[in-house]
C-alpha cells in the first residue's frame, strides 16, 4: 500500500513520523533544564534562575542567526541533507548534554544544539516544494500535527522517564530517538533536488528579496510568525502561577496546570489539517483573516476570569487559532517564493520562530510583573491585532478581490 502512494505522499507521512519524534525529542527535556541546572552546581536562588534562562535563550538566540545559513546552503544542495545535517547532529550534542558535569559544558552544548536544529522547517520547505500546489496547505496542516502532537507527548514521556531513571538518562534516550529520525530521512525521504544556477539564486543580495513577487508580503508573514509564537511564549512564564491563583492555591495545581498548557497543542492537532484543507479550496487569506480575529477574541477574556475551567475552554481556543496561522503562513511563504529559495524562506521562518519563542518568554515575565498576569493576555491580544492590520495591508491574499478567491 505504501508503494502505491505517490512519492509526495510517502514523504509526507515519513516526514510526519520524523517530525512527531523531532517533537518530542525536542520537548521532553525543556521542562527539567531548571532542574538539571541545579544539579550541575551550589547556586543561590537568583543564580539558579539566571543560569536556566540562559541555558533556556542560548539555544533559540543561535537558531534565530544561523538559520538563514542553512537554509541557503538548503537551497544550493537540497533539504533532505539539511535534514540528515540536523538530525544527525541534534542526536549526537542532546545524547552528550547527559554527560555533563558544569554549567558550562551545558551551555556550550546548548549553543552547538541551536547550530544543528532546522529538521521541522526543513521538513516544511521538502513538503511545500514537493507537494502539488493545490494541495501544499493540506499537507501543511498535516505536517503540523506530526510536530505539534509530538510537543504534546514530550513533557509527558520526559517526565516518566526522568522519575523512573534520571534526567542525564532521558538526555541520552532523546538522543537515540532522533537517531531513529535520521535513519528514517535517510533511507524513507525521497526528493527531486535541482538546484537553480548560484547566479540566478544569489544574485548579491545577503537575503534576495528583489527575487520574490511581493517582498513586503514576505516581510509581513515572517514578522506574523514572531508575533504569534511571541504571544505563546509570553503566556508560557506565568500560566502555572495564573492556574495557582484561580484555584486558591488549593488542590492538583501542577496537573490542572499541565492538562491547560497542553489544551492549545490538543485542539490545533485537531483542526490544522481540516483548516489547510479548507485554506485550499476556498483561499488562505481568509483562512489567515479567521486565525488573527479569533486568536484576539479568544485572547482578551483570559485576563479577566474567575474560574480554571473558564481558562481551560480559552486556551483550547488558542489552539484553532494556532491550527490557522502556522500552517497558512508557511503555506503563503512558499506559495509567494521561488522554488529556489523555499529552503532559504523557510529557514527565516524558523529565526523568527525562534525570535518569537525568545521576546515572548522576556516580555511575559516583564509585562506580569509590571501590570499582573491580565496585562500578558491584553499585550498578546493587542499584539496579534497589530499583526492582523499589517496583514491586510500588505498581504493580497487577504484583498478578497476575485482574483483572489482561491491562491
Amino acid at each position: 500500500m505504501f508503494a502505491k502512494l505517490e512519492k509526495w505522499q510517502r514523504n509526507l507521512i515519513v516526514l510526519w513520523l520524523g517530525c512527531f519524534i523531532a517533537g518530542v525529542g525536542f520537548s521532553e527535556l525543556a521542562p527539567f533544564l531548571s532542574l538539571y541546572v541545579e544539579e550541575l552546581g551550589n547556586f543561590n536562588k537568583g543564580q539558579l534562575s539566571l543560569y536556566s534562562g540562559v541555558t533556556y535563550a542560548i539555544t533559540f538566540l543561535v537558531v534565530a542567526i544561523v538559520s538563514p545559513l542553512w537554509g541557503r546552503l538548503a537551497d544550493r544542495k537540497g533539504r533532505k541533507l539539511m535534514l540528515l545535517r540536523s538530525s544527525l547532529g541534534m542526536a549526537i550534542i542532546i545524547g552528550a548534554c547527559g554527560f555533563v558535569h558544569t554549567i558550562w559544558e551545558l551551555l556550550i552544548l546548548r549553543f552547538l544544539e541551536g547550530l544543528c536544529a532546522g529538521y521541522i522547517p526543513n521538513a516544511s520547505a521538502l513538503i511545500a516544494a514537493e507537494s502539488p500546489r493545490a494541495k501544499s496547505g493540506a499537507a501543511l496542516g498535516i505536517l503540523t500535527t506530526g510536530y505539534v502532537s509530538g510537543n504534546l507527548i514530550g513533557p509527558v514521556l520526559g517526565g516518566f522517564l526522568a522519575q523512573v531513571f534520571s534526567i542525564r538518562l532521558t538526555f541520552v534516550l532523546t538522543g537515540f530517538l532522533l537517531l531513529i529520525v535520521f535513519g528514517l530521512s535517510l533511507f524513507f525521504v525521497h526528493e527531486d533536488f535541482v538546484p537553480a544556477s548560484q547566479k540566478k539564486k544569489f544574485p548579491h543580495h545577503s537575503f534576495p528579496l528583489a527575487q520574490f513577487k511581493n517582498p513586503s508580503a514576505i516581510i509581513v508573514l515572517l514578522l506574523s510568525t514572531m508575533i504569534i509564537q511571541m504571544g505563546n511564549n509570553s503566556i508560557t512564564p506565568i500560566i502555572s502561577l495564573y492556574v495557582k491563583e484561580l484555584m486558591h492555591g488549593v488542590g492538583p495545581i501542577t496537573i490542572a496546570a499541565g492538562i491547560i498548557a497542553a489544551l492549545p497543542g490538543v485542539s490545533t492537532l485537531l483542526t490544522a489539517p481540516r483548516l489547510g484543507e479548507l485554506g485550499d479550496r476556498k483561499g488562505h487569506g481568509k483562512i489567515l483573516l479567521f486565525g488573527f480575529v479569533f486568536a484576539v477574541i479568544m485572547y482578551l477574556p483570559q485576563g479577566l476570569i474567575a474560574s480554571v475551567w473558564t481558562l481551560g475552554i480559552l486556551r483550547f481556543m488558542i489552539g484553532i487559532s494556532d491550527g490557522a496561522l502556522f500552517p497558512t503562513v508557511q503555506t503563503l511563504l512558499s506559495k509567494d517564493s521561488p522554488s529556489s529559495l523555499v529552503g532559504t524562506i523557510f529557514s527565516w521562518n524558523q529565526s523568527f520562530q525562534a525570535l518569537g519563542s525568545m521576546f515572548g518568554s522576556l516580555l511575559g515575565g516583564v509585562v506580569s510583573n509590571l501590570y499582573g498576569y491580565s496585562g500578558v493576555f491584553i499585550f498578546t491580544a493587542l499584539s496579534l491585532f497589530f499583526n492582523l492590520i499589517l496583514a491586510l495591508i500588505f498581504i493580497p491574499e487577504l484583498h478578497f478581490s476575485g482574483k483572489n478567491k482561491q491562491v
